[in-house]
């Protein structure tokens, strides 16, 4: 298996979590897909969380520190499930099938006023713009892996791949949702029919 995909691995600060700052970082995620995160303060959040405010400088020196490396977390921990989902999967189809489903599935919780803040952040967008751009790489290594087994088509895979890596690119900025209606997670999901039923093998 190839390492962690879909999103950095990396720990905020290069420090690892005790078991509660995890368990903050959880809900701190939890929170900010249904909610967004730009109008919180860290007063409101201490107060959300039932901590103290120095319970979360502890996490990050600043809301905006903070704020990034919650995106981070939720992208680090989308990557791990994404790839225990695709491991499960037998065969280059299904593999394809279930990596992007699951990175739909991973999304799907994340609301229009998160979507929103992201894209109003450029820290915390930079996280989501690298996450994509790892998945298609790891897309790309899924078709690679499908023509030479014989489950897709002789299909040129970095041509599939950057078609693929358009189309996430899109959704990542938006466009898909403003063009047709469909949120982040949905269009995931029509990619993978699209993409299997394009480059399966007769």
């Amino acid at each position: 298996m190839t390492s962690i995909s879909w999103a950095s691995a990396e720990r905020f600060g290069g420090r690892g979590l005790t078991g509660r700052q995890s368990e903050l970082f959880d809900q701190l995620v939890a929170l900010f897909l249904a909610n967004g995160f730009a109008d919180f303060t860290l007063d409101e959040l201490a107060g959300r969380l039932r901590c103290s405010k120095s319970t979360l400088y502890a996490l990050a020196r600043s809301k905006e520190q903070l704020s990034v490396a919650v995106v981070k977390h939720f992208f680090r921990r989308s990557a791990e499930r994404v790839e225990e989902w695709t491991a499960r999967a037998v065969g280059a189809r299904d593999r394809v099938g279930a990596y992007l489903t699951a990175v739909a599935r991973e999304l799907r919780p994340a609301s229009a006023r998160f979507y929103a803040d992201l894209a109003a952040f450029p820290p915390a967008l930079e996280v989501y713009e690298r996450n994509t751009r790892i998945a298609a790489t790891r897309v790309r290594e899924l078709v690679d892996e499908g023509v030479r087994s014989g489950a897709f088509r002789d299909v040129h895979a970095a041509f599939v791949a950057e078609i693929v890596s358009t189309a996430m690119v899109a959704i990542q900025r938006g466009e898909i949702t403003e063009r047709t209606g469909l949120p982040d997670a949905d269009a995931y999901q029509e990619l993978a029919t699209l993409l299997l039923h394009g480059i399966a093998a007769p």
